[in-house]
Protein backbone atom coordinates (compact mmCIF):
# COMPACT_ATOMS: atom_id res chain seq x y z
CA UNK A 1 0.00 0.00 0.00
CA UNK A 2 2.77 2.14 0.80
CA UNK A 3 4.49 1.83 -2.41
CA UNK A 4 1.34 2.54 -4.13
CA UNK A 5 0.59 5.53 -2.33
CA UNK A 6 4.34 7.01 -3.74
CA UNK A 7 4.05 5.90 -6.82
CA UNK A 8 1.27 7.69 -7.62
CA UNK A 9 2.66 10.62 -5.72
CA UNK A 10 5.24 10.48 -7.84
CA UNK A 11 3.19 10.67 -11.19
CA UNK A 12 1.39 13.29 -10.19
CA UNK A 13 4.05 15.25 -8.83
CA UNK A 14 5.97 15.12 -12.21
CA UNK A 15 2.98 13.86 -14.42
CA UNK A 16 1.42 17.66 -14.38
CA UNK A 17 4.55 19.11 -16.34
CA UNK A 18 3.97 16.13 -19.12
CA UNK A 19 0.24 16.66 -19.31
CA UNK A 20 0.24 21.04 -19.63
CA UNK A 21 0.16 22.35 -23.17
CA UNK A 22 3.44 23.02 -25.14
CA UNK A 23 4.03 26.43 -26.68
CA UNK A 24 2.39 25.55 -29.64
CA UNK A 25 -0.68 24.08 -28.14
CA UNK A 26 -0.96 26.53 -26.23
CA UNK A 27 -1.08 29.69 -29.36
CA UNK A 28 -3.76 27.11 -30.91
CA UNK A 29 -5.89 26.78 -27.89
CA UNK A 30 -8.56 29.28 -27.98
CA UNK A 31 -8.56 31.72 -25.02
CA UNK A 32 -9.70 30.18 -21.53
CA UNK A 33 -8.75 26.90 -22.73
CA UNK A 34 -4.69 27.67 -23.16
CA UNK A 35 -2.30 25.76 -21.18
CA UNK A 36 -4.72 22.71 -20.12
CA UNK A 37 -3.75 20.25 -22.80
CA UNK A 38 -2.53 19.68 -26.03
CA UNK A 39 -3.99 19.96 -29.59
CA UNK A 40 -6.61 21.11 -30.55
CA UNK A 41 -9.33 22.65 -28.61
CA UNK A 42 -12.69 23.58 -28.70
CA UNK A 43 -13.47 24.02 -33.05
CA UNK A 44 -17.03 24.98 -33.14
CA UNK A 45 -20.22 25.99 -30.81
CA UNK A 46 -20.98 22.22 -30.25
CA UNK A 47 -17.89 21.66 -28.97
CA UNK A 48 -18.58 24.60 -26.47
CA UNK A 49 -21.94 23.18 -25.86
CA UNK A 50 -21.15 19.67 -25.07
CA UNK A 51 -18.57 21.03 -22.74
CA UNK A 52 -20.58 23.40 -20.93
CA UNK A 53 -23.63 20.74 -20.71
CA UNK A 54 -20.75 18.20 -19.47
CA UNK A 55 -19.58 20.82 -16.51
CA UNK A 56 -23.42 21.44 -15.59
CA UNK A 57 -24.24 17.59 -15.02
CA UNK A 58 -21.09 17.15 -12.97
CA UNK A 59 -22.01 20.01 -10.81
CA UNK A 60 -25.75 19.21 -9.80
CA UNK A 61 -24.62 15.25 -9.63
CA UNK A 62 -22.32 16.92 -6.89
CA UNK A 63 -24.64 19.05 -5.14
CA UNK A 64 -27.14 15.91 -5.19
CA UNK A 65 -24.08 13.98 -3.49
CA UNK A 66 -22.96 16.02 -0.97
CA UNK A 67 -26.79 16.73 0.12
CA UNK A 68 -27.76 13.22 0.66
CA UNK A 69 -24.15 12.03 2.01
CA UNK A 70 -24.80 15.11 4.54
CA UNK A 71 -28.76 15.19 5.59
CA UNK A 72 -29.95 11.47 4.49
CA UNK A 73 -33.23 12.15 5.74
CA UNK A 74 -33.65 8.23 6.59
CA UNK A 75 -35.72 8.76 9.95
CA UNK A 76 -38.73 9.42 7.26
CA UNK A 77 -41.08 6.72 7.73
CA UNK A 78 -41.47 6.24 3.51
CA UNK A 79 -37.46 5.89 3.60
CA UNK A 80 -36.92 2.37 2.02
CA UNK A 81 -34.89 1.21 4.70
CA UNK A 82 -37.75 1.60 6.87
CA UNK A 83 -40.16 -0.04 4.49
CA UNK A 84 -37.66 -3.30 4.30
CA UNK A 85 -36.75 -2.94 7.50
CA UNK A 86 -40.58 -3.00 8.62
CA UNK A 87 -41.32 -6.17 5.99
CA UNK A 88 -38.28 -8.32 7.61
CA UNK A 89 -39.29 -7.78 11.04
CA UNK A 90 -42.82 -8.46 10.30
CA UNK A 91 -41.99 -11.56 8.32
CA UNK A 92 -39.87 -12.88 11.17
CA UNK A 93 -41.84 -12.89 14.29
CA UNK A 94 -41.98 -9.05 14.75
CA UNK A 95 -45.57 -7.91 15.47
Amino acid sequence: MKRNIYLYSLFYVFGQKIMMACDLCKKNQPKGFENITHGEGPSGNIDYFITWSAIILVAITLFFSVKYLVRPKENRPDHIKNIVWDNNYKEHGGQ
